[in-house]
């Protein structure tokens, strides 16, 4: 597990420098990113996705076990119920609509969060919207209070903006 620090930055410019300087503390470019206002300048920046933008990973995680539920309560009724074969249970029948309700589930749902915008960053959309650039970077516990030092020293212009405790490898 990482964990992942939040940093406000006034401006492209600052951010830039950030970014500069995160990688020459060897702060791999993959597990730095930023979220700036609608129509910003990214060049330059590892801008974030939809994997940090939007609520894509737990509407995913909801509809795998809702549709996994549902495909269940579904296979178990086609099998008790509609025996393809003979008058025995078809119990594959249940795993199989188990597996496929997942599936869908998972999809479908997906389609839905990649359009709401992620919880974790509402706390930061106003000053966002006012032009601010916020950084994400993921660290191992390890390095956390390095990277916080470096930027404090390197740049007061910016400012802490939080901490996630336990953020998944992936994404």
């Amino acid at each position: 597990m990482k964990r992942r620090i939040y940093w406000l930055m006034p401006d492209l410019a600052s951010a830039r420098r950030v970014m500069h300087d995160l990688v020459q503390a060897r702060v791999d470019a993959a597990h730095i990113h930023f979220a700036g206002p609608e129509g910003a300048d990214m060049r330059g920046l590892h801008a974030a996705n939809v994997w940090q933008t939007s609520d894509l990973v737990h509407a995913a995680e909801s509809g795998l076990l809702i549709g996994s539920v549902v495909g269940v309560v579904v296979g178990l009724g086609a099998a008790l119920l509609f025996p393809i074969v003979g008058d025995a249970p078809q119990w594959e029948m249940a795993v199989a609509l188990a597996v496929l309700g997942g599936l869908f589930g998972a999809w479908s749902s997906s389609m839905i969060g990649i359009s709401i915008p992620s919880p974790r960053l509402a706390r930061f959309q106003s000053a966002i919207a006012s032009g601010q650039v916020l950084l994400m970077v993921d660290l191992p516990r390890a390095r956390v209070a390095d990277i916080e030092a470096l930027l404090e020293s390197a740049h007061p212009e910016a400012r802490f903006a939080g901490e996630e405790r336990q953020v998944p490898v992936f994404p």
